[in-house]
């Protein structure tokens, strides 16, 4: 398995299982399927905000899964916070992909100087609960009944990891 930086040719595979994410499991809170230039302007915002998609691709070349992150919120004091996201093809579940994109996501996390690293979970994805605590990931709090899908109320679990012991930036004067 090979990662490596996504790029625009990219996208109909990332688009594929952006689409079987939302129609088949409770990871993506939505039942709006996206489009082709849906993604590209995904693809171009991450980017242009400087900020990381990577795949992992098999021998062949064919996209086994891709990863992200992005701002946590969107207000500057969380700046420094970054939340990921990790998918999968249907077949590569279970077999590494994700969690060869969750490592590569930490470590251009911390390269990248942020201090926190956020996981939004469905709270019955136990296995993706347990990736992320194998990472060193803590569940910092759990979210009941703030979603739904598939006829039911969903549960969300928020996990952090500490990606470093900077201390925090220097306060922001603002003039009245």
């Amino acid at each position: 398995m090979k990662l490596r930086h996504a790029t625009k040719p990219d996208l109909p595979a990332i688009l594929g299982i952006h689409n079987d994410a939302v129609k088949t499991l409770a990871a993506i809170w939505t039942d709006s399927l996206e489009t082709l230039e849906d993604r590209k302007n995904w693809f171009e915002s991450r980017i242009a905000g400087g900020y990381p998609i990577i795949v992992a691709e098999d021998d062949n070349g064919d996209v086994l899964g891709y990863g992200s992150y992005g701002p946590f919120r969107e207000k500057s004091g969380y700046s420094k916070t970054m939340e990921h996201s990790v998918y999968v093809t249907p077949q590569s579940r279970g077999k590494g992909a994700g969690t060869v994109l969750l490592a590569k996501l930490v470590e251009l996390a911390k390269q990248d100087q942020h201090h926190v690293l956020i996981g939004a979970i469905d709270s019955d994805n136990k296995g993706s609960i347990r990736l992320h605590e194998r990472y060193g990931f803590k569940v910092s709090g759990e979210l009941p009944q703030v979603g739904f899908k598939f006829g039911r109320w969903l549960d969300l679990t928020l996990m952090t990891l500490i990606l470093n012991n900077n201390a925090a930036p220097a306060a922001y004067v603002h003039d009245k």
